[in-house]
């Protein structure tokens, strides 16, 4: 097992990868930019290196500085958490080369599984269903033009290096191609450096769920189970929940020994996740896969009992997993949602600034906050907006749901606007207790009647 652990990376990801190095004897080393110098993530680490100026590509985008801080205080691995440089083939290349461990799969895996139109051709070879869509990249509108009439309407641009939603377009017919077409390419080469993209069929209607994976360098390969991912804004998941209410028995085991075959079949290590579209009829389509801890991972910890990123340690540092499938159970039902700093009142338009006064909910059983908040905390505005995760877990759904609208309920930030009271309301929709939503439902349906009161809650 390692002594010294690098995070590459900030917020509550940060702090759950620190906890969980400290809780197996392995030091940690935070760094940070001048924006996080107060930051909860380097108080707790072991060790806590600046970084750069508070503009990500200064700093937690900085490779040589990274690197850097990991040769200076002797780390032998690197966890990336998620975002930033976590699916970064050319990091994780330098890291090899430089013999620091870095805590995922290999570059060559995350460079084939991150280019999506490479994907999918790779999974087309295992035998994976993907959904109908081009051959390759698309370099020009016209040929957009040819391969959606191919496909047929309604189609998804996607960004071949793409995602967290950017660079992706959905097109409805003909005529919205071309602007679509251009604003998608231009997207995708701001956020990644790399315009070429791809289009896909639609499917519609239809849920976002997604498999969790584990491989050790062992060739064992084990998944544990899925998360219903369904409740989307702009492609952004908002609430979480496992196990998914809309798949039966059949697709659920026939998901888990796909998602089991497209691993071994790339030789994955390490934690991963594989992401469909189900439909109405229970088909399922292979969209992509996530080659990092996914934002969402505690729903399946609470779920099955197993910490991942303490597997992802392990596995790294070179033992096999600690069980076997057969070992897995999904028990009850677990819930997440995500606590943003952003007005949704106003267009869901960021917030930073002071926290004055914070109560996180506690006690009760099968409750989990993740979170890197304290009081006098100042949320810079130059990071994502996701400051907290609470998960909460039931017998079943209806408890699970429950408790949720109880934590909500305790939770208190004042000093910045938060999603807090947008998700008390979802959680109060007839549609989610029944379970009767898709991908396009919180955008197309509940957003459309949602009104948001003035007045206060308490």
């Amino acid at each position: 097992m390692f002594t010294k652990v690098l995070i590459a990376n900030r917020g509550e990801i940060a702090v759950r990868i620190i906890r969980a190095c400290h809780e197996l004897g392995i030091q940690t080393v935070a760094v940070y930019s001048e924006a996080d110098r107060e930051a909860l993530h380097t108080q707790l680490a072991t060790q806590a290196i600046c970084i750069g100026p508070a503009k990500a590509s200064d700093s937690y985008l900085n490779m040589t500085s990274i690197l850097s801080a990991a040769v200076v205080t002797g780390a032998q691995a690197i966890h990336p958490g998620f975002g930033f440089l976590s699916e970064n083939s050319a990091f994780a290349t330098m890291c090899e080369e430089m013999n620091i461990r870095f805590i995922g799969p290999s570059s060559t895996i995350i460079d084939l599984m991150g280019n999506k139109a490479n994907a999918r051709k790779t999974m087309i070879a295992a035998g994976v269903p993907v959904t109908p869509g081009s051959e390759g990249y698309i370099s020009s509108y016209e040929e957009a033009v040819a391969q959606a009439e191919k496909i047929g309407y309604p189609v998804i641009l996607k960004a071949a290096a793409g995602g967290g939603g950017k660079g992706m377009r959905k097109v409805y017919q003909e005529n919205g191609l071309e602007a679509a077409f251009s604003q998608a390419k231009a997207e995708a080469k701001a956020a990644f450096g790399d315009d070429r993209m791809y289009l896909e069929k639609i499917i519609t209607p239809a849920r976002h769920i997604e498999v969790q994976i584990l491989g050790d360098s062992f060739g064992n390969v084990v998944h544990l189970g899925e998360r219903d991912c369904s409740l989307q804004r702009n492609h952004q998941k908002v609430l979480e929940e496992s196990p998914s209410t809309f798949i039966t028995e059949t697709t659920r085991k026939a998901m888990g020994d796909v998602a089991i075959r497209a691993a071994k079949h790339v030789g994955y290590t390490n934690a991963g996740t594989i992401e469909f579209l189900v439909d109405a009829e229970q088909r399922f389509y292979f969209m992509e896969m996530n080659t990092r801890i996914q934002v969402e991972h505690p729903v399946t910890e609470m779920a099955t009992g197993i910490d991942i990123v303490k597997e992802q340690l392990r596995i790294a540092s070179g033992e096999p997993l600690s069980f076997t499938q057969d070992d897995v159970a999904i028990t009850g039902h677990t819930i997440e949602c995500r606590i943003n700093a952003e007005n949704p009142a106003l267009g869901f338009r960021p917030s930073s600034g002071k926290i004055d006064y914070l109560f996180l909910p506690s006690g009760g059983n099968g409750l989990r906050v993740e979170s890197a908040m304290y009081g006098g905390y100042m949320i810079p505005p130059f990071y994502d907006s996701m400051i907290a995760k609470i998960i909460t877990k039931g017998d079943d759904r209806s408890e699970a749901i429950a408790k949720m609208r109880r934590a909500l309920q305790e939770l208190v930030i004042e000093g910045v606007d938060t999603n807090q009271f947008f998700q008390e309301d979802i959680l109060q929709d007839p549609n989610f207790i029944s379970g009767d939503y898709d991908t396009e439902y919180l955008q197309n349906v509940f957003l459309k009647t949602w009104a948001p009161e003035v007045e206060e809650r308490v």
